[in-house]
């Protein structure tokens, strides 16, 4: 089983000192994923962090719902993560979970956000 992995972010967006450049990022990203989704190559395919992009308004929600009705391979398994995820996504999704904080690895055991894991 191989596994893919491509950053297309710059971290967090309350550290970022140049949010246009985070939110072009971010849209890059998308045009990014929306390649990869539609090629048919992928089994299961994660944007993680992207119900944020919706959030703050740089993807229009019901654009991309639409996008994905029409693009998605039937078949692929399509994981979107974050919090805030709009109706439309929600409406669309065959799962909805949401998640309670029990324990965090920061908070706890002062663990800071690591390259690769939290971005």
């Amino acid at each position: 089983m191989g596994v893919e992995l491509t950053p297309m972010g710059d971290g967090f967006t309350w550290t970022s000192k140049d949010l246009d450049e985070t939110q072009a990022k971010a849209l890059n990203g998308w045009e990014v994923a929306k390649q990869k989704i539609a090629s048919g190559n992928y089994d299961i395919f994660l944007l993680d962090e992207f119900t944020y992009v919706m959030s703050f308004g740089w993807v229009d929600p019901k654009v991309a719902v639409e996008w994905l009705k029409v693009n998605k391979p039937p078949m692929l398994h399509l994981i979107i993560t974050d919090r805030q995820a709009p109706p439309e996504l929600v409406e669309l999704a065959d799962l909805v979970t949401e998640m309670t904080l029990v324990k965090h690895p920061f908070q706890e055991q002062g663990i800071l956000a690591q390259p690769g894991i939290e971005f």
